[in-house]
């Protein structure tokens, strides 16, 4: 098996696991001892990550801790989107507005 060929690819592969747990069960307050242990291994394309997190750490905190989601409203978000693309130069915004209205 690859991860077993090379420590690299199985230290990403168990913070990446420990990542997504955190996300599923919701535990934000470990978020700051999954970082420093990404930090103490070398995998630069993590590190590139963390840094990423670390540029709004509250949020991503309360993102990891909250049940709230804004999905449903990305959905809808997304729909009207693809609405308006697909008729981009063949509609007013009256007939934009209705095709919305009654799409679901």
């Amino acid at each position: 098996m690859i991860l077993a060929m090379s420590a690299e690819p199985s230290a990403s592969v168990g913070h990446v696991r420990a990542f997504a747990t955190m996300m599923v069960h919701l535990r934000g307050r470990e978020l700051e001892r999954w970082m420093a242990a990404v930090d103490a291994d070398d995998l630069p394309a993590l590190h590139s990550f963390v840094r990423g997190l670390r540029r709004d750490l509250d949020a991503v905190t309360a993102g990891l801790s909250l049940p709230w989601s804004s999905g449903p409203v990305e959905r809808h978000v997304n729909r009207i989107k693809m609405i308006k693309r697909r008729m981009f130069g063949r509609a007013k915004p009256d007939l934009l507005r209705k095709r919305i209205l009654l799409s679901d």
